[in-house]
């Protein structure tokens, strides 16, 4: 199979594009609330968000799963089998998805608590949490019907459903809270109507490329060997994840232990993050169908020259990702909040996030490479110690205040790169052989 600059950028650049609507409409969503005429409804978003995130981003092993899963087998040409695992797929969401809507109660009671903020901006971030979890089972089946394209290589429609899913939430932000006044209320109705739609376009995009097909029965969709496969690896991934998902969560706490302007403040700077490592993605998403289709393929040759050329890809993004926060950074902020106190408390922060890419882009990348080679052991052990040693770097740079918050963050991430780092060395050694 051939690899080349051209291939890897003809997968990579539609998921960036895509990828980096993601961010904007968690931006517009902070923006929308940014400047409404107290804080404590950006708190509320900030906080309620940021307990979903960590809900629904533990179950991002979906789309983990099923991309290294589906590349594997488009990569060994098993049409029948990529079916199966599309069906797989989709039915295992729904269910998770509805269990999450019957088990709202204590779910939105033990998040919000953990999450420590004020009782006027915890009543706000109970109304967003009440509507936002209808749109769990659609924001699941999404993750499939993603990690399943991007596995057979077909990312310009991934591009076509995001753009669907946060363009209409970007549309109803703006009508929801600046022309009719919902407020907080807003915000969640529009993310759920965002997803609904997106779910439904992108089931009428894959009939009409041909590509959906009938589900199998019952018994033939988890009769598969393959079903059990998928299984395992989700709960390797599903594990990894929540590690993953504690730590951003635990860094939102503890920002809002510190008062509403350093969680204000930290939330306009983790939207510019999210919208970096979204960027960053873009790569990894390369890795994760190439080296997934190099393995399925049995081809050694493409598999090394797959490795090298998206790690120089990611490296190149991550440097311009620096440059445009260095160049933009405070306008960037001022865009997201009319609050002085926000503005100025973010700027002293901001140094951090500008450094952010290129220490964490070897995470990223390696993420990739892992999904694609469905190792999902080593990413489960790996992301374990890195958040261990997150709580560790945290605990003993507490004195620093919010600084010391940021400066655990970055070396989470470098833990990370070294971790996997270490791991992919070990495996690279046998796929270089002859």
């Amino acid at each position: 199979m051939r690899v080349d600059h051209r291939q890897i950028l003809s997968i990579a650049v539609p998921m960036i594009l895509s990828a980096i609507t993601i961010p904007l409409a968690g931006m517009v969503d902070t923006a929308v609330v940014g400047h409404l005429d107290d804080v404590r409804y950006l708190a509320a978003v900030a906080v309620s968000a940021s307990v979903f995130a960590f809900l629904f981003m533990i179950f991002n092993f979906l789309r983990m799963g099923m991309t290294g899963r589906a590349a594997r087998f488009f990569g060994a040409r098993d049409d029948a089998a990529l079916g199966r695992l599309l069906w797989q797929g989709l039915l295992i969401a729904m269910v998770i998805g509805m269990a999450l809507i019957l088990l709202q109660a204590p779910l939105a009671g033990i998040g919000l608590g953990l999450m420590g903020a004020s009782q006027t901006v915890t009543e706000e971030a109970r109304w967003y949490f009440a509507i936002r979890i209808f749109g769990a089972p659609f924001l699941l089946s999404i993750y499939v019907l993603t990690g399943w394209l991007v596995g057979v290589q077909r990312t310009r429609l991934v591009l076509a459903l995001l753009l669907v899913n946060n363009g209409v939430n970007i549309a109803l932000d703006l009508l929801f809270v600046p022309v009719l006044g919902f407020r907080v209320a807003g915000v969640a109705l529009a993310t759920v109507l965002a997803e609904v739609a997106a779910f439904g376009f992108g089931l009428w995009m894959l009939w009409r490329e041909g590509m959906l097909g009938r589900p199998p029965a019952l018994a033939r969709l988890f009769g598969q060997g393959e079903a059990m496969q998928l299984l395992h690896l989700n709960r390797d991934l599903f594990l990894r994840t929540v590690a993953l998902m504690s730590v951003f969560t635990f860094f939102t706490a503890q920002g809002a232990r510190q008062g509403e302007e350093i969680l204000g403040a930290n939330a306009v700077l983790l939207g510019m993050f999210v919208f970096a490592a979204y960027g960053l993605d873009g790569f990894a998403y390369a890795a994760e169908a190439l080296v997934g289709q190099s393995l399925g393929a049995r081809d050694r040759p493409a598999l090394r020259r797959s490795l090298w050329l998206t790690a120089l890809w990611s490296l190149f993004q991550a440097v311009l990702m620096v440059l445009g926060f260095v160049l933009i950074g405070g306008w960037w902020i001022d865009q997201l909040t009319d609050l002085e106190p926000i503005r100025a408390l973010a700027r002293d922060y901001l140094p951090w996030v500008v450094a952010m890419p290129l220490v964490g882009f070897w995470a990223f990348w390696l993420d990739g490479v892992f999904v694609g080679a469905t190792l999902s052991r080593d990413m489960r052990n790996t992301m374990l110690l890195a958040a261990a040693g997150f709580f560790l770097f945290w605990h003993l740079l507490r004195p620093l205040g919010n600084h010391g918050l940021w400066l655990a963050m970055m070396l989470f991430f470098a833990l990370r790169g070294l971790l996997l780092g270490s791991r992919l060395w070990r495996h690279y050694r046998f796929w270089a052989g002859p």
